[in-house]
């Protein structure tokens, strides 16, 4: 895990952060969402570490196909309308604290991420200062 970069996020909609520093995973604060399928609802930890599929969560999440994701501040809905183009379910995008955003895919199992800067040079500038130029 030395290679990964842990990011710090937050939520889109109220911009209030998702970092859990009473949860850690791989020793990095893991990142709080509200979780729903069809069936269940809970709380579920994703890894900081960008590229590590990692969680812990109060719910049994093997019966969600695709999730639904929500704020635990504002309790909005995290599910966008931009759809993954691996497995065509919806994204969901947190802002990062260097700027910028990170989407992740709601289907179980899919390993679609990205990030996306707006305005390239000076985000990217940021993200370099905090990270360095290897991450």
């Amino acid at each position: 895990m030395a290679d990964f970069v842990s990011i710090n996020v937050a939520c889109p909609i109220c911009k209030k952060s998702l970092m859990d520093q009473e949860v850690m995973l791989h020793g990095k604060p893991s990142i709080k969402l509200n979780i729903q399928g069809e069936d269940v609802r809970g709380t579920i930890r994703l890894c900081s570490l960008y590229g590590c599929y990692d969680h812990k969560s109060d719910v049994d999440i093997t019966k969600i196909d695709i999730a639904t994701f929500s704020c635990p501040h504002c309790n909005q809905v995290l599910n966008r309308k931009e759809v993954c183009d691996t497995c065509g379910a919806p994204l969901i995008s947190f802002l990062m604290d260097v700027g910028g955003t990170v989407s992740i895919c709601s289907r179980k199992g899919c390993s679609k991420h990205y990030v996306a800067f707006e305005d390239i040079k000076d985000e990217m500038r940021k993200f370099y200062d905090a990270y360095g130029e290897s991450g």
